[in-house]
């Protein structure tokens, strides 16, 4: 083992109850992810037990360079199947120092809605799919995919199994499981119509 790879794979476990936790929010875009990481004393199972963090939203495009201080508001926990042990990652809404939330934390407004009394009087179903596309590293072209051409008609694709048509099965199946270890309620995994894309 090389010694990077020796000091990314530490137990720190075995020398401190320190964890590390990654705060994780919604940039300036509403499409990009921003993240920082914290020390923390020792392990952390509730959200509201986590401290509130700050960061310079001038600089993710959430606020003027003026008074550009965003708080952060840990909302969720889950396991880091990256860093493992009690490390965590932490999902967390944005909001002004005012405690007004900004205009990429979407959250906000899903709570308010979901709190409202005849919302709560029912029982929400929810069918959410994410579906993705694996691109070639190096030519942003989709994995499975001749270079600068096309696939072959759709149709063997879809829950295809084997080399030549499940393209990308073990990075799917990576986030599949680094899913389940972290505690994402994740129902299941499938290859869609086209080579390269995921469901």
């Amino acid at each position: 083992m090389s010694l990077l790879s020796d000091l990314l794979n530490l137990d720190l476990s075995e020398t401190t109850e320190k964890i590390i936790a990654e705060y994780i929010w919604i940039g300036g875009s509403g499409m990009d992810v921003r993240s920082k990481a914290r020390t923390l004393p020792g392990p952390v199972s509730d959200p509201s037990k986590l401290p509130k963090w700050n960061y310079d939203g001038s600089s993710t495009g959430q606020a003027p360079g003026e008074d550009s201080e965003v708080i952060l508001y840990p909302q969720a926990i889950f396991k880091d199947p990256f860093r493992r042990g009690n490390n965590i990652l932490v999902i967390c809404d944005t909001y002004t120092p005012a405690g007004e939330p900004i205009p990429t934390n979407k959250r906000a407004k899903a709570a308010k809605i979901f709190s409202h009394p005849d919302v709560v009087a029912e029982v929400p179903w929810y069918g959410i799919e994410q579906e993705y596309t694996l691109l070639q590293k190096d030519v942003k072209w989709p994995i499975g995919w001749p270079l600068g051409g096309f696939p072959g008609p759709q149709g063997p694709y879809y829950c295809g199994a084997g080399a030549d048509k499940a393209f990308g099965r073990d990075i799917v199946d990576a986030h599949y499981k680094a899913c389940l270890y972290a505690g994402i309620n994740i129902s299941g995994i499938n290859g869609e119509v086209m080579p390269g894309q995921v469901r």
